[in-house]
């Protein structure tokens, strides 16, 4: 489920949570086995929350024991740009709230060992419900996702042996500007792929550093396109905590690396992907933020 496809302008409550149900009997194939509507309409005398929770066990997993039943026992329910909660108007602190029910109900319905959730998006478990009064969202594990190593790069190579006599040298002077940041490195690929010069032998180095400066941190602002830097820096310098990460930031451009200790600040820093944690420090993710976002952008903006 893409949390975008329900919207969260003018988005009523009840809108929302019937959008979640839509999605569900809709990406479950239920189309044809359950009029929705009169479902929904059936159970208007409870909250919308509490009629999404009985979707869950009596559509979703109910058609678990139905003789005629097509679906597979796992359900796994994949949330996409669960972040994009934080702009309702509307706190949704149930909706994460029913979530962890739900895995708290295994214990007492083995149904819901069928049923698993996975949110994706730039958010922390603990940013999930907002309400400090409730028990914070602290089922499941959190997978923080890495930039791509070199043996994990290497479907790249087809690409770029169109291109040069050694692709494997390109490739690993490509991920020394990048750290494997997916996006960055796609796109210095797309830059390769559609050069027209001829890629020096044993030059390949000197040849990637003139590529990445001249399309990509020279006039990045300009050149962001489709835009990447622009978002990290937006989301730094329009936090509310905008002075505090622009200060651990600044202590992470002078030293190089500072020991990590999970204060709310450093945690909105990592979300942005401008650093990265590594054996219990904060350093800057890649070579390409590094020369972008330097001491001297950092000044302009402190």
């Amino acid at each position: 489920i893409d949390l975008t496809r329900i919207g969260s302008e003018n988005v009523t409550p009840d809108q929302w949570y019937k959008g979640l149900a839509v999605e569900l009997w809709r990406s479950f194939g239920l189309l044809r086995k359950v009029n929705l509507k009169k479902w929904w309409n059936e159970r208007g005398d409870i909250s919308t929350v509490q009629r999404l929770s009985q979707f869950i066990e009596e559509v979703l997993l109910g058609e678990v024991d139905q003789p005629d039943n097509s679906l597979p026992n796992k359900r796994v329910v994949f949330i996409d740009e669960v972040d994009s909660v934080l702009g309702l108007n509307f706190p949704v602190n149930d909706f994460f709230a029913l979530i962890r029910s739900c895995y708290n109900q295994r214990t007492i319905n083995r149904d819901y060992g069928n049923l698993t959730f996975a949110l994706f998006g730039v958010a922390t478990p603990s940013g999930l419900i907002t309400d400090h009064q409730r028990t914070p969202f602290n089922i499941g594990q959190a997978i923080q996702l890495e930039g791509f190593k070199e043996h994990e790069a290497q479907p790249l190579l087809q690409g770029l042996a169109e291109k040069v006599t050694n692709p494997q040298t390109l490739l690993k002077e490509l991920l020394a500007w990048t750290s494997g940041q997916p996006f960055l490195t796609q796109k210095i690929c797309q830059f390769i792929r559609s050069t027209s010069s001829a890629i020096p032998t044993n030059d390949e180095a000197e040849w990637i550093e003139n590529l990445v400066r001249t399309k990509v941190i020279e006039n990045w602002e300009s050149q962001d396109e489709p835009e990447h830097l622009r978002t990290i820096r937006d989301r730094i310098l329009e936090s509310k905590q905008s002075v505090g990460l622009l200060e651990i930031y600044r202590q992470i451009v002078d030293q190089g690396e500072v020991v990590a200790v999970d204060s709310p600040e450093e945690k909105e820093l990592l979300l942005s992907g401008l650093v990265v944690k590594q054996q219990g420090c904060l350093r800057v993710n890649n070579r390409i933020y590094e020369s972008i976002f330097d001491r001297s952008w950092v000044e302009q903006h402190v």
